[in-house]
């Protein structure tokens, strides 16, 4: 007897709908997607009970006829695509002609649909697969389907729903990218008689954001200008060093208006931001790749949620160049926030007094000098770009006790200095660019003001960011001096990484690591930067080579260094108990602007922030 059997059509349509149909949010992504590929230019969705009881879709597209309405309810029949060819530069979001069949044999399916032009629409029924009823119809031009009681007759599929409000939070998802996506259509989300949100068409993405998200993340995006590289082009918006989330909840990314989920564009997206992106934060993100169609594969996934490039390289240098060249422009409008000059003051500032007793009740005369502990005299020596292990960078000398850029035992800034021109400008620039510092808090915040209002800065964060691109600039210039192990390490790699690591050697030996081969697919590891510490060095080396691989091509092999020197130059920057002198703060903030990323620390953490006047206004109760 043959073990082998035929599946009844029933069951053969439930298997196939599993893969289209997981919930609800696959229904209404599969309905709507349908429609955007009608040209429809508003799309209307009313969901009851997270999708369960009813998915109404309706679109004023192009509508179908009597037969296109008969036949798509066919399995692997569709308008997309004609040939086998035709699946290697697909230019629409469906394709398959498995959605409106799959949906249809697991709920009660309704499709009305019209012609615009044609006298009468069509209307069709079906329950389970299987045709209820066809007849003439009088709806408006487009198409509406209704989908009620879904996976009724699956009741395995059905019991692993989740609650109505989390299946309402997923089609709300679903609908958010493709409002997204397309801006230039107008969406409407309604669920148990309450609209969710209304969105009118319109010409940009901007727009759509700001109506879809709201104004207050829309003024945190940078705009991405359109960037082309090998073929491959990218815009959107990104969000501003500092604007990022825990998890990738707000990273929109779609390839050729699809959106789609890629490690090749997230770990584009991570290297883009680089040093302006904490640990564990993910950047918001609404980027728009646009590849030639043949040059991507949508057909990879069930659900079509991932896509493959034919070249990832090229993909993964455009989207980091995009991002990194946008942050790059906007460092112009950063400074320029926090370098405006202050208001002019009322009175010249008075004379510094000499140093009185804090009266019981004057609290907010100076209280007596706080006693600090001592900088390391290693520190103290080495100067303002001290490093562990390289020698100190020369700086000019200053009216500092330790030069301008010295941090020793100093009292700190008992009164408001005169403004300070941030140098390297045109006259005009600098005396505009200034500051007044007005003093330190806690020794570690410095106090500046300027026309905007409060302006504090976080020592640490910024001698951190000043020390980190001081050192990979001495990095990328000359070769890292090494140090010898006391014990050298060997490390066994597959057959592909160690191919790799030959071929870059070079590099890797100029970044300070001392490797050679040791027998077959093994290597011995020798030496190491000298301000490199760690305890499991062939770990260290595994991790540094794997980042390494991740990079993209016109990326400096150097920054693979950059989370070891992040570490090193943390230790060697001034601490939050380190009292500075009025010239080495001036010098510190005028080092900071002059950074390539002076937004943020090397581990994602912001250097300065802005408090407006209107915010104190707010507090002060001066504003409503």
């Amino acid at each position: 007897m043959s073990r082998i059997q035929l599946l009844p059509d029933e069951v053969a349509s439930q298997v196939a709908a599993g893969e289209v149909v997981e919930r609800p949010a696959s229904v209404v992504k599969e309905l709507v997607e349908n429609a955007i590929d009608a040209g429809a230019k508003r799309i209307e969705v009313l969901v009851r009970r997270g999708g369960i009881a009813l998915i109404r879709v309706v679109d004023d597209g192009s509508g179908m006829d009597r037969d296109d309405a008969l036949l798509c309810i066919e399995r692997h029949a569709t308008s997309k695509i004609r040939a086998a060819g035709d699946l290697a530069a697909i230019s629409t979001l469906g394709f398959r002609g498995e959605a409106i069949p799959s949906i249809a044999s697991v709920s009660r399916f309704k499709l009305t649909t019209r012609e615009h032009g044609a006298v009468a629409g069509t209307e069709l029924s079906i329950t389970g697969g299987k045709l209820d009823h066809l007849r003439e119809s009088g709806e408006a031009p487009g198409t509406q389907v209704e989908v009620r009681s879904l996976f009724y007759n699956v009741p395995a599929r059905r019991k692993f729903l989740r609650t109505e409000n989390t299946e309402m939070s997923w089609v709300e998802q679903q609908m958010t990218l493709q409002a997204i996506g397309h801006p230039e259509i107008g969406f409407t989300l309604m669920t148990d008689h309450r609209t969710l949100f209304q969105l009118p068409p319109t010409g940009s993405l901007g727009e759509r954001i700001r109506d879809l998200c709201g104004g207050t993340l829309a003024a945190q995006l940078l705009e991405v200008p359109q960037t082309v590289v090998e073929e491959v082009v990218v815009s959107g918006y990104i969000g501003q060093p500092g604007v990022s989330r825990s998890s990738r909840s707000q990273q929109y990314v779609f390839v050729n208006g699809r959106a789609v989920e890629n490690s090749t564009i997230s770990h584009a997206l991570r290297e883009g931001y680089h040093t302006a992106l904490m640990k564990g934060q993910y950047p918001v993100t609404f980027l728009f790749v646009e590849v030639d169609p043949a040059a991507v594969d949508v057909n990879v996934h069930p659900a079509k949620r991932e896509v493959r490039f034919r070249d990832p390289a090229a993909v993964r240098e455009a989207v980091a160049r995009a991002i990194s060249q946008t942050l790059e422009a906007n460092r112009s409008r950063w400074s320029a926030q926090f370098t405006a000059p202050p208001p002019e003051p009322l009175s010249p500032p008075l004379p510094p007094a000499a140093p009185v007793e804090p009266a019981p009740l004057a609290p907010l005369l100076p209280g007596p000098p706080v006693v600090r502990e001592p900088i390391p005299e290693e520190r103290k020596a080495g100067g303002y770009l001290s490093i562990p292990g390289l020698a100190p960078a020369q700086v000019e000398p200053g009216p500092s006790v330790h030069g301008p850029s010295g941090f020793g035992q100093l009292p700190p800034v008992q009164a408001a200095s005169p403004p300070f021109a941030i140098p390297g400008g045109s006259p005009e620039e600098e005396g505009s660019m200034r500051f007044r510092i007005l003093g330190v808090l806690g020794s570690l915040y410095i106090l500046m003001e300027n026309n905007g209002g409060l302006v504090l800065v976080d020592q640490h964060a910024a001698h951190e960011r000043i020390l980190f691109e001081e050192l990979r600039r001495r990095m990328e210039s000359t070769e890292v001096p090494s140090q010898r192990l006391l014990l050298s390490a060997t490390l066994q790699l597959g057959p592909r990484d160690s191919d790799w690591v030959e071929q870059n050697l070079e590099t890797l030996q100029k970044m300070g690591i001392g490797l050679e081969p040791f027998g077959a697919n093994t290597w011995k590891l020798d030496s190491l930067p000298p301000f490199v510490r760690s305890k499991e060095p062939v770990q260290l080396l595994r991790e540094i080579i794997d980042e390494l691989r991740a990079t993209t091509r016109q990326t400096s092999r150097l920054r693979l260094g950059e989370e070891l020197i992040a570490k090193t130059v943390c230790r060697a920057a001034v601490k939050a108990n380190d009292i500075l002198r009025e010239p080495e703060l001036v010098r510190l903030v005028e080092d900071l602007l002059k950074c390539e990323l002076p937004y943020c620390c090397p581990h994602g953490r912001p250097t300065m922030i802005q408090i407006s006047y209107n915010e104190l206004e707010k507090k002060f109760g001066r504003r409503a």
